[in-house]
């Protein structure tokens, strides 16, 4: 029987650490890609819209499909759905990575090489996104409403520590041979081992939600009947966090896909002789990111309210640094500072979106965020267009967007109230109806 949020005493170590290398390990793929796609589209002879298009296909697919995927979870189980995410990311890696070779050897036109490595990519929009809501549901049901905050900054530090190491092992799999391909194929071998380790050593969950039969007697928190369940984007107890964390993540991608081009563009080198330079000011912004979420969320014990204020005003500033650089040194620190914003806005959203609902309701609302996380990167293309044009461009409107959330954190009332509670009341309707099964056995 699956045990209401005060009964549940956290997840065991060994447990939340495989969870946590689900995690790092895409993360660490994801945007290890990122840091060496404008030397590869450069090289390939891609635009640099078009090379940050690449993810659009993807982002779009992991955007529809993660709902899916969070319903599946809820009638299959998490474990399964672990290891059909980790499947999809590591098959496409290997295939962007064949592309990537293929267009560094000149075996097709550069808009043909764009056209595969896109639906390549496309994999894993498809059937990558469906670890995501399965890792944050698995962390949300072992983890009590007052403890869920730092469990769920936890888990972004996953995200977080993956963006610093994803960055500085990438040009470690640069080879001869395989050139620009080979950080692609040195990623699905690590998702191929963190794929054996969940198969093997992962426990699946023991507070999976009870059977939709049961669900469908109990009411939800707000006395409306469970079987006429609406899209989570519209429910109001959701909806302004999925607002929210849509432009965060819209301004974060947005200012990982330019920075590359930047840099290039700022330092005057060729795209290969830049490449550590953009691992360099990568990873001082992971490490940033880092620092929020393992750092000062905890040393402070921030609620999620506190999160949404702090981490919009700080990746402002951050931004309009990035925006004004006169040198180098001042991109890398701009980027820091608005990584570090980013990683306090992250699980603020990510936690007050989890506590706003039943622990029934969990899979569900990490689809929601996971669709979100998704969707926003179909935006970025846009955002090189405009550097081309202005480079400030990109940074300043980033800053705007950050300032009109942190308006929009302080007179929402949803966003306002993001703070833990013991249990919602569709918690208790599910202890109830549960022990009154038991019962009558």
């Amino acid at each position: 029987m699956p045990k209401s949020a005060e009964e549940q005493e956290g997840l065991p170590k060994k447990t939340f650490a495989i969870i946590f290398g689900v995690s790092l390990v895409t993360a660490m793929g994801n945007t290890g890609m990122i840091s060496v796609l404008p030397a590869i589209g450069r090289s390939i002879g891609i635009p640099d819209p078009m090379v940050a298009a690449i993810f659009s296909l993807s982002a779009l697919l992991w955007a529809f499909s993660s709902p899916w995927w969070a319903r599946a979870s809820d009638r299959h189980g998490r474990k399964p759905l672990m290891l059909i995410g980790l499947s999809g990311f590591m098959f496409s890696m290997i295939a962007c990575a064949l592309v990537v070779m293929a267009g560094l050897h000149k075996l097709a036109a550069p808009m043909v090489i764009f056209v595969c490595f896109l639906f390549a990519r496309a994999l894993f929009g498809l059937f990558g996104a469906a670890s995501n809501p399965a890792t944050q549901a698995y962390v949300a049901e072992h983890t009590p409403p007052e403890k869920r905050t730092q469990s769920m900054s936890s888990l972004a530090g996953a995200f977080g520590l993956g963006t610093v190491i994803g960055p500085f092992v990438a040009p470690l799999f640069v080879l001869p041979l395989i050139g620009l391909s080979g950080p692609m194929f040195g990623f699905a071998l690590l998702a191929g081992v963190m794929l054996f380790v969940v198969w093997r050593f992962l426990p699946e969950s023991k507070h999976m939600p009870v059977a939709p039969v049961k669900a469908q007697v109990a009411k939800d928190a707000t006395g409306g009947d469970a079987t006429k369940e609406k899209p989570m984007w519209r429910d109001p107890r959701v909806t302004p966090f999925l607002i929210y964390g849509f432009i965060v993540a819209v301004c974060q991608t947005a200012q990982g896909q330019t920075l590359g081009f930047l840099i290039i563009d700022k330092l005057q080198l060729s795209p290969l002789q830049a490449q550590g330079f953009i691992a360099i000011a990568m990873m001082f912004g992971a490490m940033a990111g880092l620092l929020a979420q393992w750092g000062i969320i905890r040393m402070f014990e921030m609620t999620p309210r506190q999160l949404l204020r702090w981490g919009v005003a700080v990746a402002a500033l951050g931004n309009v640094i990035v925006a004004f650089q006169p040198t180098y040194g001042a991109v890398v620190a701009g980027y820091a500072i608005s990584s570090l914003g980013f990683g306090l806005a992250r699980p603020g959203f990510t936690a007050g979106s989890s506590l706003a609902v039943g622990m029934h309701e969990q899979a569900r609302v990490a689809g929601a965020i996971a669709a979100v996380n998704g969707v926003n990167v179909v935006l970025a293309p846009f955002f090189v267009w405009l550097y081309e044009r202005i480079a400030p461009a990109p940074f300043i409107l980033c800053g705007g967007l950050m300032v009109l959330m942190l308006i929009y954190a302080f007179r929402n009332e949803q966003l306002r109230n993001a703070h833990p509670q013991p249990a919602t009341r569709a918690d208790a309707a599910m202890a109830t109806l549960e022990k009154s099964d038991e019962g009558g056995v």
